[in-house]
Parts: C-alpha cells; structure tokens; sequence
C-alpha cells in the first residue's frame, strides 16, 4: 500500500471550511501533504492557519453572484483537482412551520449551490488525469424522519445527484464520492432544539468525517468510494 506522504501533493477546494467538518477536513487535507482552498461566510472566528491553507470569503446562499465568483476563483486556482462539498445549515420543525422564503432558503444553500459548484468544476476536472467530487451528505438521505422534511429532501435530492454524476463522469476520470455522516459533534446543534447524546458512543466526530474523506481522495485512482455511510455506535438524542 502507498504510505498517504509518499502520494503526489494536490490542491483541493473545501467549502464549508470555517468550522466543524469543512474545517476539519481541511486540515487533514493539509496534513495529507496538500494545499487547500477553503470556502466560507465568515472566517473571523477561525484559528487555523497554515501555509497549505488559503482561506476565501464568499457567502454560498448568493445564487445570483456565486457562478461569477467560482469562474474566477477556478482562474486564481488552476491547479484544483478535488472538491470536498461541506457547506450546509439544518433547519427542523413541521412542514406547516416553515414560511415559503425559509424553504428556498434551505433548498438553495443545501442543494442549489452544490449543483453550482459541480456545473463549474467539472468541465475543469474532466480535463485532468484524476480528480474528486466529494459531495457530504447525511443520514438523512437515507431515510426520511420527523421534523425534517425539507432537510432530509435535501439531501435526497444530493444523494441523487451524486448517483447520476457518477455515472455521467466516470470516464473522464472524475471520481465522484457521497459521504452521509450520522450526527456529529459540530456546532451544527448550536441552533437547534436537540443534539447527539453526551457519550462518545453517541456522535461522529468531525475527524472521523475528515478521515473518510483522505481515504477517498488518497485511493487508488482507479478505485472509486460511491457512498460511505457513518454513524455512532448508539444512537441517543438529546432534546431541549
């Protein structure tokens, strides 16, 4: 097997890169040997720094400007040959309790803006040798539950979108990889009215996220992840 240090250092675009999995991707990512892209809103609150880490500010939810930003952002970044696909909010409640904006909102930043990326990165990965989309999305793509109907149609609908571009890219060498995470330990719940369980039994940590991920990129290039699916030994919620 190809020791990860011994393997050809890449540059790697991660959006969702402030906090929680997109930053702790990133920073394998980095440890890994590679040079990373990091997408965010807002990095104020962010410690991490490293030479292999170029942070960029740009908020996702702006449909209207995101596909002029990407184009340039794939100009200043011609090397890139992987995307890690991490941006995303939850947002739970009865279908009835959303107000019609709160609903395009969530459907634009969880799927749109996924869509947005690939439609802009993949004429630049079918060009290369190898490359990687690696699309994040959750347990609850594989079944829907109470409370969260627009989420979990979200990420159906990416889950879908993984499956078909699979196909579609497999012959231009671009590896396309689902990762559906169960809860893990982010600031994700800040937010909301529950969270995983206080044992360690209880969460995925963002760094076991992260270690799919190098798994996925560091394959192979003939070898293709199509879905992985992570989840905690025990599941418990915790509400209120």
């Amino acid at each position: 097997m190809t020791d990860t240090n011994e393997m050809a250092q890449r540059c790697f675009l991660v959006t969702g890169a402030s906090s929680g999995i997109g930053l702790a991707i990133a920073r394998r990512l980095v440890a890994d040997g590679h040079d990373v892209v990091g997408i965010a809103r807002d990095f104020s609150k962010t410690a991490y720094s490293h030479e292999r880490f170029q942070a960029v500010v740009a908020d996702l939810a702006d449909l209207e400007t995101l596909p002029d930003r990407l184009q340039r952002l794939l100009a200043d970044h011609p090397d890139i040959s992987g995307a890690v696909l991490c941006a995303g909010r939850g947002h739970f409640g009865n279908l009835e309790e959303f107000s019609y904006a709160q609903i395009r909102e969530l459907v634009d930043l969880n799927l749109i803006s996924q869509i947005y990326f690939a439609r802009a990165l993949l004429p630049h990965f079918k060009r290369l040798e190898c490359s990687d989309l690696v699309l994040l999305g959750s347990e609850a793509a594989l079944s829907g539950g109470r409370k969260g109907a627009v989420y979990c149609a979200t990420k159906f609908a990416l889950r879908g979108l993984a499956q078909a571009l699979r196909e579609e890219c497999a012959r231009r060498g671009v590896r396309v990889t689902l990762i559906n995470p169960g809860m893990v330990h982010t600031p994700f719940f800040d937010q909301l009215s529950f969270r995983p369980g206080g044992s360690p039994e209880n969460f995925v940590l963002p760094e076991d996220v992260a270690s799919a991920v190098s798994l996925v990129v560091n394959a192979r290039p003939g070898t293709v992840y199509d879905e992985i699916n992570l989840s905690p030994l025990k599941r418990v919620i915790d509400f209120g």
